[in-house]
């Protein structure tokens, strides 16, 4: 490994391979260095959470939310929990074959401390044999609603940080549309998204604007921010959100007019929810 600078000492050649950052031979190509140093970004990030969470319960729980192919927990787990020893990371994600794949690596690499989770996000919050709360809350590149879905889930485990970097925000771009000829008669603001690619661009800037707007709302100190060097995704902003207990006094009001204002009422009940 020493004649890949990029790579850490600690980390594990195998992962790398599985991740497509390291080729088969153990060697890496420039799409793998664009990979290694989204991931560097993202740990630059996290990492100081996780080294206060640590302080705090040394018995800690990340849960993945959405978790896909599971290759945010590996790279916690790899660059972070290996070296402590210490808490453990639940990956959650609904299609069975992905967690199935996801168990064997973790099987193969030794990484005793991650589970494996095929569930629904209902089921994920209703499952009583989760822990009733976790300490930090990750969701990366989940499409659409998922994001929303991790929010939930950690709103409910009253989740100690989330970091979300959200993706395909498509179903307020869709809102948008469909409520488009009854918004020209309700504002001005209509013509931010009169044209399809305004309504695209408008619909996802406005659906984590909402978010934040949530987190705020539920006592959370929101900070969001643009992963610089990930040059080949354009979906690279960061939300970062860590637990105060002191609700932001108007963002509640905030959320709840801008849903009447862009003609969205109907995801009121998503985003006012009290837990």
């Amino acid at each position: 490994m020493s004649s890949i600078p990029e790579i850490k000492s600690n980390q594990s050649v195998e992962l790398l391979q599985a991740l497509h950052i390291l080729t088969r031979d153990g060697k890496i190509n420039q799409d793998g260095r664009r990979k290694l140093k989204q991931i560097y970004h993202l740990y630059h990030f996290i990492e100081p959470l996780l080294s206060e969470v640590i302080t705090k319960n040394p018995d800690f729980t990340i849960v993945d939310h959405g978790a896909g192919k599971s290759y945010l927990g590996f790279i916690l787990y790899d660059l972070f929990m290996k070296e402590y020893k210490l808490g453990k990371i639940i990956s959650i994600e609904m299609r069975a074959e992905l967690v199935k794949n996801a168990r064997e690596l973790a099987e193969r690499l030794s990484f005793e401390r991650m589970v494996f989770e095929c569930l629904s996000a209902e089921e994920s919050i209703q499952l009583s044999s989760l822990p009733e709360q976790v300490d930090m809350v990750t969701a990366l590149h989940a499409c659409d609603t998922a994001t929303d879905d991790a929010i939930q889930f950690g709103l409910k485990k009253q989740a100690r940080f989330m970091a979300l970097i959200p993706c395909c925000q498509a179903e307020i771009a869709q809102l948008l549309r469909k409520n488009k000829n009854t918004s020209f008669s309700k504002t001005p603001l209509s013509e931010i998204w009169r044209h399809p690619v305004h309504t695209r661009e408008f619909g996802s800037q406005i659906t984590n604007v909402l978010r934040c707007l949530q987190l705020e709302a539920h006592g959370y100190q929101v900070t969001v921010t643009e992963l610089v060097g990930w040059e080949h995704s354009i979906k690279n902003e960061l939300i970062l959100a860590r637990y105060c207990d002191n609700p932001r006094k108007n963002a509640e009001n905030r959320l709840e007019q801008i849903l009447q204002m862009l003609n969205l009422e109907e995801l009121g009940e998503r985003f006012m929810r009290k837990y």
